[in-house]
C-alpha cells in the first residue's frame, strides 16, 4: 500500500485518535467549522477518507476473494507474497477503524453496508489462511519444537511489548539474528507463530473470535489427543484395569511415565506457549482456547494413577510401580501448576492431587502388608553352612528398593504413626531416641523394618544343632545386611552410629563362633610350649591336638562365610590363637619324635601345613557352587519367604 494513504488513514490509529479525542471540542480535528465547511454538493472529510479506505481495501480483498479467482482459492496469500500479506492485514484492519468510526456519525450508510460486505469476504480468506497455516506447517508447530525454540516468559515479553504491525522488515532482521543461534526449521517456526498472531489479532478486533477459535481448537486438540494416543495412554475403565494382568498393567503403567515426561515437557508445554503467543492479545480468549485443547487429554492423562491405585489387585511387589508413578506426579507438579494455572483449569490439578493422594494411600496399604508378611514370617529353614538366608536377601533387597523412594515416602508416610518408641530399643540405633532429638520417621520405619529381619534371624539361629554354626549364622546375616546398608541410601536414613553398633555385633558373634568351635582345638596345645616335658607327654600333646583339629576341621570346613572381608577376618583371628603355639611347640618337640618309630602318626602337620588348612576354610563344599551368588542384585519382587 502506498506510503501516502497510509498517512490519510493515520488519523483512524488509535496512536493518533481516540473516542475521548474525537469528542473533546479543543482536540477533534472535526470540531472546528471554520477549518472544514460542509456542502450539500462537496462530501464531509471523513466522507472522503471512507470512500478512500474502502477503495484501497476493496482492491485488496477481492483479488484474494476465494470465490472469484481459481487462483486465490488454491493459494495462500502469506505463502505467495508476504508483503502483500502484510498489506492484506493492514487494508483490512483500517477497515474496520473507518468502519467503526463512520458508524457513530451515520449508521445507516451505503458505505457501511459495502464495508461491512468487503469485511465478511476479508474474514473468510483470513479463515482460509488461518486453517491452512495451522494445517500444513503441523510439522512446524510440533509441540516438542515450538517448547525448544521458545519459552513462556519470553513469548509473553515479545507479545505485551511488540507492535500490533509487525513489518516486514522487523520479521527479516529477527530472522537474521535468529539464524545465527538456532535452525533454520525453528526460524520458520516463529515467523509461522507470528503470522498465525496476526491473523487471530486481526479477526477478533474486527469481531470473528468465534470463528478463529473453532478453527484453531479443533486443529490444535487433534494434535493433543493424538500425542496422548500415541504415548501409550488410553481412557480405561475401573473394570478393566481391574480385570487386567499385571504383566499388561506393568507395561501400560511403564508407557504412563514416559507419557507424563513428555506430555509436561513437550505436549501441553509446547501447546501453552504457542496458544499464549497467538492470542497475547486477550487473556480471556488464551485461558478458554487453551483449556478446551487440552482438558481431555490432561485429565486421560492425570486420571490413570488414580484408576490404577484403586481397582489394581494390591501386593508388595506393585509398590514400586505405584512409587513410580507418585515420583513422577511429584518431580512435575511445578510444571503442572504452571502449564494448567488457569482458573478453568482447576479440574486437571484437582485429578493430578487425587492421584497422587489414591497412590499414596495404596502404597501406605503395600507397605503394611510387607511389614505384616514379614512378622508372620514362621519357616524354620537353615541355610547349610550358616551362609545368608534367602529371607535376608529378599528382605533387604526389598528394603533398599524401597530406601531409593526414601524422598516421597516421607511425604506418603508423614501423617502416618511411626513404630512405639519401645519396640526401638535405644542400643538399636546408637544414639539416644528421645523427644528432643526423635529420629526422623521415614528413618524409624527402615529401622523397624531391618529390626524385624534381625528378629526373625535370631529364631532361625536357633534351629541350628551346633551352637558355633548358629553365632557364624548370624555373624553372615548381619554382615550382609551391614554392607547393603552401606551401598545403599540406607546408610543416610541410618546413620554411622547404626551402622557402628551392628559392627559391634558382628565382632561379637564371630567371636563367640570361635570361642565355641575352636577352644577345645585351643586348649589342646599346652599353654607354656617351652616347658620341660616327657617326650611320653609330648606325643599325649600331638596327638590330642591333631585329634581336635581334624575334628574341628571336618566340620567346618562345611561352613561358609560368603563375605570375603569376614572370611579373611575369622581365619586370621583363628590362625593367631593356634599357630604360634604350635610353631613353637613343634620347633622344640620335634626332634624328640623324629627319633622314634611311627613319628609320622604322631606330628602330622607342620605350621605351614595347618596355614594351609586354615586358609581353605569357610568356602563351603565344593559342589555348593560360588557363595558370590548371595551378592545378587535387588529385584522388585516380593519376598520368596514372605509369600
Amino acid at each position: 500500500m502506498p506510503r501516502k494513504g497510509m498517512k490519510t488513514l493515520n488519523w483512524f490509529s488509535p496512536k493518533h485518535s481516540s473516542a475521548t479525542d474525537m469528542n473533546s471540542p479543543s482536540t477533534s480535528p472535526f470540531s472546528s467549522p471554520s477549518r472544514f465547511a460542509f456542502s450539500p454538493s462537496r462530501p464531509s472529510f471523513s466522507e472522503a477518507v471512507i470512500d478512500r479506505t474502502i477503495e484501497m481495501a476493496e482492491q485488496m480483498i477481492t483479488k484474494w476473494d476465494p470465490d472469484t479467482t481459481t487462483f486465490a482459492k488454491v493459494t495462500s496469500v502469506f505463502y505467495e507474497n508476504r508483503k502483500e500479506a502484510k498489506d492484506f492485514i493492514k487494508y483490512v484492519n483500517n477497515l474496520h477503524k473507518a468502519m467503526h468510526f463512520h458508524a457513530s456519525e451515520n449508521s445507516r450508510s451505503d458505505k457501511l453496508v459495502r464495508a461491512q460486505s468487503l469485511m465478511q469476504i476479508a474474514m473468510k480468506r483470513l479463515q482460509k489462511e488461518f486453517y491452512q497455516i495451522l494445517s500444513i506447517n503441523r510439522a512446524l508447530l510440533d509441540p516438542e519444537s515450538i517448547s525448544t525454540v521458545s519459552s513462556r516468559t519470553s513469548i509473553s515479553t515479545r507479545s505485551s511489548t511488540s507492535e500490533f504491525n509487525i513489518e516486514d522488515d522487523d520479521i527479516d532482521n529477527r530472522v537474521a539474528i535468529a539464524g545465527e543461534s538456532i535452525s533454520e526449521v525453528e526460524d520458520i517456526s516463529n515467523i509461522v507463530m507470528a503470522d498465525l498472531r496476526l491473523i487471530a489479532e486481526c479477526m477478533i478486533s474486527s469481531g470473528y473470535t468465534k470463528e478463529c477459535l473453532q478453527i484453531y481448537k479443533v486443529i490444535r486438540k487433534s494434535i493433543i489427543d493424538e500425542g496422548i494416543y500415541r504415548l501409550g495412554v488410553e481412557k480405561l475403565s475401573s473394570s478393566q484395569v481391574h480385570k487386567m494382568d499385571w504383566e499388561v498393567m506393568d507395561l501400560k503403567i511403564k508407557d504412563w511415565l514416559n507419557a507424563v515426561n513428555v506430555a509436561m515437557k513437550t505436549l501441553f508445554d509446547g501447546e501453552r506457549i504457542l496458544c499464549d503467543h497467538v492470542f497475547a492479545s486477550s487473556d480471556a480468549i488464551r485461558e478458554s482456547c487453551f483449556t478446551e485443547i487440552s482438558k481431555d487429554g490432561a485429565m486421560i492423562l492425570f486420571s490413570f494413577p488414580e484408576i490404577v491405585a484403586k481397582n489394581s489387585k494390591k501386593s508388595p511387589e506393585k509398590v514400586f510401580r505405584m512409587l513410580d508413578m507418585y515420583t513422577s506426579i511429584v518431580e512435575h507438579w511445578t510444571e503442572i501448576e504452571t502449564t494448567f494455572s488457569f482458573d478453568s483449569e482447576s479440574a486437571i490439578r484437582s485429578q493430578a492431587m487425587t492421584s497422587l493422594v489414591k497412590l499414596g494411600e495404596s502404597i501406605r496399604m503395600a507397605l503394611a502388608e510387607f511389614d505384616t508378611a514379614l512378622q508372620k514370617e514362621s519357616s524354620k529353614t537353615t541355610v547349610a553352612g550358616g551362609g545368608i538366608h534367602p529371607l535376608t536377601i529378599d528382605a533387604m533387597n526389598y528394603i533398599i528398593l524401597l530406601a531409593d523412594y526414601s524422598y516421597v515416602l516421607s511425604d506418603i508416610l508423614g501423617d502416618s504413626p511411626p513404630p512405639a518408641k519401645s519396640s526401638l530399643p535405644e542400643s538399636y540405633f546408637g544414639m539416644a531416641d528421645s523427644d528432643e532429638s526423635p529420629a526422623p520417621v521415614i528413618s524409624l520405619r527402615f529401622a523397624w523394618l531391618i529390626l524385624i529381619l534381625l528378629c526373625k534371624l535370631d529364631g532361625k539361629a536357633k534351629h541350628y544343632k551346633d551352637v558355633s554354626l548358629a553365632y557364624l549364622f548370624l555373624a553372615n546375616n548381619l554382615r550382609y545386611i551391614v554392607v547393603k546398608v552401606r551401598s545403599s541410601n540406607l546408610k543416610y536414613l541410618l546413620g554411622e552410629n547404626w551402622i557402628s553398633k551392628q559392627e559391634g555385633k558382628i565382632k561379637k558373634f564371630a567371636s563367640n563362633y570361635e570361642q565355641l568351635g575352636w577352644s577345645h582345638v585351643i586348649q589342646s596345645l599346652p599353654r607354656e610350649p617351652n616347658s620341660s616335658i616327657s617326650p611320653q607327654q609330648v606325643k599325649e600333646i600331638f596327638k590330642r591336638f591333631n585329634s581336635s583339629f581334624e575334628q574341628a576341621h571336618r566340620k567346618q570346613s562345611l561352613y561358609v562365610v560368603p563375605n570375603s572381608k569376614l572370611r579373611d577376618d575369622l581365619k586370621v583371628s583363628i590362625a593367631r590363637k593356634i599357630l604360634p603355639v604350635y610353631r613353637e611347640f613343634y620347633n622344640i618337640h620335634r626332634d624328640t619324635i623324629a627319633k622314634e618309630r611311627h613319628s609320622s602318626h604322631v606330628i602330622k602337620y607342620s605350621p605351614e601345613d595347618l596355614a594351609h588348612y586354615l586358609s581353605d576354610l569357610f568356602f563351603g563344599p565344593i559342589e555348593s557352587g560360588s557363595s558370590s551368588s548371595v551378592e545378587s542384585s535387588p529385584s522388585r519382587t516380593i519376598p520368596s519367604q514372605l509369600q
